[in-house]
């Protein structure tokens, strides 16, 4: 018995001095989360990042960081399709859309809504203070006025001098790459392992008087599911509503594809619609490993990623090369 004891006396401390011993630096953070992390569509994602990193940098949520992120584009006069300074539809209207969804699957959306700088808010104030998940219209105006947000002109000179040169020819077509600079996609994982998204656009220039594309529409433009990861989506919005295509992502992640795997299966789907050649789709979608992956339907689409104090800008691998 004696000699069995010293055995085991001694199996343990051998024990003990191999599970001492440091790990590799990869093996040791195998399965760790990059975290915080925020990732957004276009070169503009990169002013957008750094309001939402000084929000992640903190340890504040997500949530917080999203909605602050986005406000930034919404504010940008110089921007000519999202908030302030986006070009209005062909009546000469600038309606703007948002949608933002937070860790625990609450959603907030608006559509249609005019003369509110920032649809984003007004779309998480419709998450956090009623009932309901998308108000649209006057009704969504009327909402924003009573929560203290302040009406104010959307149309700048310069968007106000476009449209009425548009209106020479009132001809409308979507141009890949430059009309559909549409909307600010954003979606983050905070440090404490929880994921949120925003989307906000003024939509497509020209477009019919109430018109509403993929930016506000969950399952569309934005979804974020905590357990899996969150996505967003840019370009000619229509194509996206037809295959819920941030939903499809976020569903194909939870089946075990990555980042990139997802958005590449969605992007072929779209690229089997009419005339998908002649209009431009970007998917951006974040995991709760803190990986990203992106694709886009045509050349040119970009993201801006802001993590471990770097904010930087990739280009986009597309099904049309």
């Amino acid at each position: 018995m004696s000699k069995r004891r010293s055995f085991l006396k001694k199996l343990t401390l051998s024990t003990l001095t191999v599970s001492s011993i440091s790990l590799p630096k990869a093996f040791a953070s195998a399965g760790q989360a990059r975290k915080p992390i925020v990732v957004s569509t276009w070169q503009h994602g990169l002013a957008a990042n750094e309001a939402a990193w000084k929000i992640l940098s903190k340890g504040g949520s997500a949530l917080d960081a999203v909605e602050a992120g986005v406000m930034v584009t919404e504010a940008d006069e110089s921007n000519l399709s999202v908030g302030i300074g986006g070009l209005p539809d062909r009546e000469g209207h600038v309606t703007l859309d948002a949608c933002i969804m937070d860790e625990t699957g609450n959603a907030g959306a608006v559509a249609a809504l005019e003369d509110i700088l920032h649809p984003i808010s007004v779309a998480r104030a419709v998450m956090e203070k009623t009932p309901h998940v998308m108000l649209v219209g006057s009704g969504a105006r009327q909402f924003a006025i009573d929560q203290g947000f302040q009406p104010q002109n959307l149309l700048t000179e310069r968007a106000k001098k476009e449209w009425e040169k548009w209106l020479e020819t009132s001809h409308y077509e979507p141009v890949i790459n430059i009309e559909n600079h549409d909307t600010i996609g954003m979606v983050a994982l905070d440090a404490d392992g929880n994921l949120s998204g925003a989307c906000t656009t003024s939509g497509l220039a020209y477009k019919m008087r109430g018109r509403v594309g993929d930016s506000p529409i969950i399952g569309a433009g934005l979804y974020v599911d905590n357990e899996v990861g969150a996505a967003t989506a840019t370009g000619l919005g229509e194509a996206v509503i037809k295959v819920c295509g941030s939903h499809l992502i976020v569903e194909l992640m939870r089946q075990g594809l990555s980042p990139q795997e997802a958005c590449e299966t969605a992007i072929k789907r779209i690229a089997r619609q009419k005339n998908s050649k002649d209009f431009q789709i970007g998917f951006l979608a974040l995991n709760k490993k803190g990986e990203v992956g992106s694709y886009s339907l045509q050349p040119g689409f970009d993201y801006a990623t802001y993590a471990g104090e770097k904010n930087k800008m990739t280009d986009v691998k597309s099904f049309y090369r």
